[in-house]
């Protein structure tokens, strides 16, 4: 089964309105945090993903950004029949979260290729190989930096059932993808369980997903804001994403118990 970190980074990007939102006062992350996932296809590891957040000396418009990296291979059985060796970055600015810069490195199999885009915020527009795209969001993410940006977003007021809408560039247009608020639940991990809030982003039936296919994202409900566990009904089995360990988290992981009692 071909599976993408692009993909994966789908599942792992939150919530970003039409409509500009304010962010929290005091970031969720810093320089020198590292996520890693792994990403099964039933009972079997099919890929690993690494985020990280690192400094950065580049400047956009005199603003300090982070370099963001994402990273993506198959394992496993997977990585016999199907190898893929993925790098997605982007520079987000430190005090707004939006992006300036992304960068693709894909490798599947036999298929290669790269890519990049400009991201000019205050002309709400991006510049692509393909072309230049516009958008009357206010905000516009590639799929690295949504999830970053989303972890900053205050959430506090939101309620069970409310909808929102994440706008995204990949590729060749903005695309927006939305997602419903479901409540509060327990989760279990690897890890062990934690109190997360639940989300059910909406996804196209195809190739990958039924008409029926639900996906489900759970972000821990503490400062981190981080995704812990995703799952997702394809045409054939399911696939589902979960943490497997984290590094210089600017504050600790609130594990409840290791066994849910």
């Amino acid at each position: 089964m071909k599976i993408k970190l692009s993909l994966i980074l789908l599942l792992l990007s939150l919530v970003v309105q039409a409509q500009k939102l304010a962010v929290l006062q005091t970031s969720a992350f810093e320089a020198g945090e590292t996520l890693k996932y792994k990403f099964k296809y039933g009972f079997f590891t099919g890929a690993e993903a690494t985020l990280q957040v690192l400094h950065s000396d580049l400047k956009f418009d005199n603003h300090e950004t982070y370099r963001l990296v994402a990273q993506g291979r198959t394992s496993g059985t997977f990585d016999i029949f199907y190898k893929i060796r993925n790098r997605y970055e982007s520079y987000i600015d430190k005090d707004t979260f939006v992006p300036y810069l992304y960068t693709e490195d894909v490798n599947e199999s036999d298929y290669h290729r790269t890519d990049k885009a400009r991201f000019y915020p205050t002309e709400k527009k991006v510049i692509a190989k393909k072309g230049t795209f516009k958008s009357t969001a206010d905000q516009v993410f590639d799929l690295v930096s949504a999830y970053y940006f989303s972890r900053n977003l205050d959430l506090s007021t939101i309620n069970i059932g409310d909808k929102i809408t994440l706008n995204y560039f990949l590729e060749d247009g903005i695309t927006a993808l939305g997602i419903e608020y479901m409540g509060k639940e327990k989760i279990k991990t690897n890890m062990g369980y934690f109190n997360c809030r639940k989300y059910s982003p909406a996804i196209q039936p195809g190739r990958i997903f039924r008409k029926s296919s639900r996906l489900y994202l759970w972000i821990t409900d503490d400062s981190n804001n981080i995704p812990v566990k995703a799952q997702a009904e394809l045409v054939v089995g399911s696939v589902t994403m979960e943490l497997t360990s984290t590094e210089g988290l600017k504050t600790a992981l609130k594990i409840v118990s290791k066994r849910g009692n």
